[in-house]
């Protein structure tokens, strides 16, 4: 008997839900199997993959450089710092030494310290210096590393050490003459001339070596952090014609003229000493570096509604270009053989620097071989008085 359309159609469905059958079976079975697999592989990842709770937080808020690394070497997390310092690059600790001190450490479970430079390998001076502490990090092969930067402390500890090391070089030159002067006066005591001769050395060693611990003890006043006590509001009309009398007579010994000009009745917020100490340097250097028969002009003027300028402008042999950006620095000359026949003590400079940065402003050179200096004192004003043209005067 033919088979009929209905149970044909029943045959077909019913093959048909077989093979999906068979299909889904078949399916069901890859699926199982793949997600066999993907276990057998989350169980056989070293239990390194993930940090313990809570160290996340902890590393977070730490100041220092912070590196973690699993039991394969890879990174599981690291801050920005130790990114940007080139320790880290994707999952990879890029130092070597680093890299093999965590190995040491995830080894026997020592906690190991070291000094590294990171940067240049040509000059000792340039690169950051970091104090690095590797400690293991549980039982689970993850290792911790930290490091400090000591860029900062390094560079205060080099300045400490030639500071020293000047300050002795100065002390030096008039504590040897003043020894060996006195052994000189002790052998000439039947001569009186030369007794003379020599005691007016003496005197002279001993101003110098007076000016040297003097500016010492003003230097140390001015370049620390802390603010000056007891400002109050300071006439730069006083404060030039102060620094002008303590130059008087060494400019008179070389017959330079000292001139003022500019705008009067300007006044400042700040400590009355410091400002002729700063004006008085600018104006001592101005002679010392300056021929005989020249002009020195000090000169007042207010260039905005916020600020007063003080400049001191003289006609000596000037400055070279290569010495503009170090002349401020301590001890800094640029001809000692010259800085030393003039008396200077190499600190006057950086006085006058900080304390300008001390009253909240600042200090401009302009100079050219040949031609002269200008130096500028610019401090925030305390008020704006209508200023009144001050006539040129020769104190």
């Amino acid at each position: 008997m033919a088979p009929t359309i209905q149970s044909v159609e029943v045959e077909v469905v019913a093959g048909l839900a077989g093979l999906v059958g068979l299909a889904t079976g078949l399916l069901t079975g890859l699926a199982v199997r793949v997600s066999e697999r993907a276990q057998g592989a989350v169980d056989h990842q070293p239990p390194s993959s993930e940090l313990p709770p809570g160290v996340a937080s902890v590393l977070s808020v730490l100041p220092s450089s912070a590196v973690v690394v699993d039991a394969e070497d890879r990174v599981l997390r690291a801050s920005s710092a130790a990114r940007a310092f080139g320790m880290v690059t994707g999952d990879r600790l890029m130092v070597d030494e680093l890299l093999a001190m965590t190995r040491l450490v995830r080894r026997d479970g020592e906690i190991r310290e070291i000094e590294i430079q990171l940067g240049s390998l040509r000059n000792r001076r340039d690169g950051r210096w970091f104090a690095v502490r590797v400690a293991p990090l549980g039982t689970n092969g993850l290792v911790l590393v930290l490091a400090e930067d000591l860029t900062e402390m390094r560079r205060v500890e080099a300045i400490r050490r030639d500071f020293v090391a000047n300050v002795s070089h100065e002390l030096k030159t008039p504590v040897g003459a003043l020894s060996l002067l006195a052994e000189t006066v002790e052998g000439a005591a039947d001569d009186p001339e030369a007794v003379r001769r020599f005691a007016g050395r003496m005197q002279q060693e001993s101003v110098r070596l007076t000016n040297l611990v003097h500016d010492l003890i003003t230097l140390a006043r001015v370049q620390g952090d802390e603010p000056l006590p007891q400002l109050k509001p300071v006439a730069l009309d006083e404060v030039a014609v102060e620094a002008i009398d303590r130059c008087r007579l060494k400019a008179g010994a070389k017959n330079i003229e000292l001139t003022t000009g500019g705008c009067g009745g300007l006044e400042v917020r700040g400590d009355e000493e410091l400002l002729v100490t700063a004006l008085r340097n600018l104006v001592d250097n101005a002679v010392a570096y300056s021929p005989d028969n020249t002009r020195v002009v000090i000169a007042t003027r207010q260039p905005d509604a916020e600020q007063v300028e003080i400049s001191v402008t003289d006609q000596g042999i000037g400055i070279p270009e290569a010495d503009l950006k170090r002349i401020f620095e301590r001890f800094y000359r640029v001809d000692p053989a010259r800085s030393r026949q003039t008396g200077g003590t190499g600190l006057g400079l950086a006085i006058v620097k900080h304390v300008a940065t001390k009253h909240g402003g600042e200090v401009r050179v302009w100079s050219k071989e040949g031609s002269g200096s200008t130096f500028t004192l610019c401090l925030p004003l305390l008020s704006a008085p209508a200023h009144e043209p001050v006539q040129e005067a020769t104190p």
